[in-house]
């Protein structure tokens, strides 16, 4: 049943959060806000995340599995990169499972506070929906600036 969770209904995804939680050695979740993301990239904030959950863990880790084909080395513990890695290790999938669950949680409270872009329904993918909000409601605190979110233009940043 654990499986690459864009692979995974939203139930089964829930029915497991609470199993891997309880199995799991430790597990931690990073988040970093949109702000910093247009600051630092998406890449290098998936980066971060990854080192803030880390710091998180109330075990050192000996190594690190990391789903994709790029890290950034956190202090001095070994990684390896496997490209599809939660389609093939059952630890990439259940921390897969965890973020998702977590980041369906937040996307669910800004649907709360920001209804006009349904958030509940897109789970912060750009839908056609989603960019039709933007263009009649302007973006929100939340949104990533550097993301295009229209495309006949592309918001400005003022830092």
């Amino acid at each position: 049943m654990l499986d690459d969770s864009k692979k995974m209904s939203e139930k089964n995804r829930l029915i497991l959060e609470p199993i891997i939680k309880e199995q799991a050695l430790a597990y931690a979740i990073g988040i970093v806000d949109p702000l910093t993301i247009d600051k630092i990239n998406i890449l290098n904030a998936s980066f971060l995340a990854m080192h803030r959950a880390i710091d998180q863990l109330n075990a050192t880790p000996e190594l690190l599995l990391i789903d994709g084909n790029r890290f950034k080395k956190y202090k001095d513990i070994n990684h390896h990169c496997i490209i599809k890695g939660d389609g093939k290790f059952k630890s990439i999938a259940a921390a897969s499972v965890l973020a998702k669950v977590e980041r369906d949680r937040i996307m669910d409270r800004l649907d709360e506070e920001y209804p006009h872009y349904l958030w509940k329904k897109n789970k912060g993918y750009p839908t056609k929906d989603h960019r039709s909000a933007i263009e009649k409601h302007g973006t929100t605190p939340v949104h990533r600036l550097t993301f295009t979110l229209l495309a006949d233009s592309q918001m400005k940043l003022d830092f």
